[in-house]
Parts: structure tokens; sequence; C-alpha cells
């Protein structure tokens, strides 16, 4: 299951689960989509390839909760 992080880590901008808009590399790296594009969809990190990341409809955050660990260092 992804983590489904909550932020940017190159920006800080929030990205709720259940919102389109954020990207992911196989290592769940996370980016807006103005940085993923600043970035040439490749993650600073690893190298990967970032990738629309899907969604997690609200109604299973109870059940299947998304990260709240923020991942920007500001």
């Amino acid at each position: 299951m992804l983590e489904m992080r909550p932020d940017c880590e190159r920006c800080g901008t929030d990205l709720p689960a259940q919102n389109s808009g954020a990207f992911i590399c196989s290592f769940e790296c996370t980016f807006c989509t103005e940085c993923a594009d600043a970035l040439d969809d490749v993650c600073p990190n690893c190298g990967g390839e970032l990738m629309d990341r899907p969604t997690r409809a609200k109604r299973l955050h109870e059940k299947f909760p998304p990260s709240t660990e923020r991942k920007f260092k500001g």
C-alpha cells in the first residue's frame, strides 16, 4: 500500500491523498505537479521516473490512513 505522503518534498505544497496532482517515483518520493515539471519528471533523490500518484478515496482514509509525516525540509 502506498504511503500517500502529505506534501511535496521540494516546495512543501500540501498534497492530500484524495486529490490528483502528485507525482511519485518507485521509492514514493513525492512532488507536486510544478516541481515534477521543473525536475523534468526525474526524481532528484534516486534518478527514477516521476509518475502520476493515484488518489485514495476519502472514505477509505480511516481504514487505510495516508501518511502524516511531512518530508519538506524547508
